[in-house]
């Protein structure tokens, strides 16, 4: 039985659905898999795992500060062992920028990141407006108003292809 590690770092919570989308998945395929936000790391012995998978959120076109924080502190670790990264934005809702390799967010994470994660993945996310305080639901109607995206501030809309998820999570359990 594999011993798996999925940290996230998320601002709404749709990272954390996709993770934990992910644990059924893994589960299901036979591992055990422990699931912790990035900012409770201190309280785990990473070396007791087989393998490691992060999640990112961005928002305002960054993933946060913990998440560079957390992988550059820890790059000779997570070398070390089978990992993958994934990163949730709204922008990968658009066909031509929902692969790692065409998804600006990932392609600046490769970047700045001292890691280079061995399996890259990237899902569209979730624009919730009635959750939002009033600056975000008006920054980010901005921001899909400017993307031709949907500004109805009553309405949620989830872009998020949970078969993509699968995949992505069935790809990782056999690596």
């Amino acid at each position: 039985m594999t011993n798996t590690l999925i940290l996230y770092s998320t601002v709404d919570g749709q990272t954390l659905a996709i993770c934990r989308h992910l644990q059924q998945v893994l589960e299901k395929n036979g591992a055990r898999v422990t699931l912790a936000s990035l900012a409770q790391t201190d309280n785990l012995v990473l070396a007791e795992f087989d393998k490691i998978l992060i999640g990112a959120s961005i928002r305002y076109g960054k993933h946060r500060p913990e998440l560079y924080a957390f992988v550059n502190r820890h790059k000779t670790l997570l070398d070390s062992k089978p990992n993958g990264f994934f990163s949730v934005n709204v922008v990968a809702r658009k066909p031509e920028k929902n692969t790692p390799e065409t998804n600006p967010y990932i392609q600046k994470f490769l970047q700045l990141s001292q890691w280079q994660p061995q399996m890259l993945g990237v899902f569209a996310g979730k624009i919730d407006y009635p959750r939002y305080g009033f600056f975000d639901r008006q920054m980010i109607r901005f921001i899909m108003w400017m993307t031709k995206g949907p500004t109805d501030i009553g309405g949620t809309f989830e872009f998020t292809d949970w078969a993509k998820v699968t995949d992505f999570g069935e790809a990782f359990g056999r690596q």
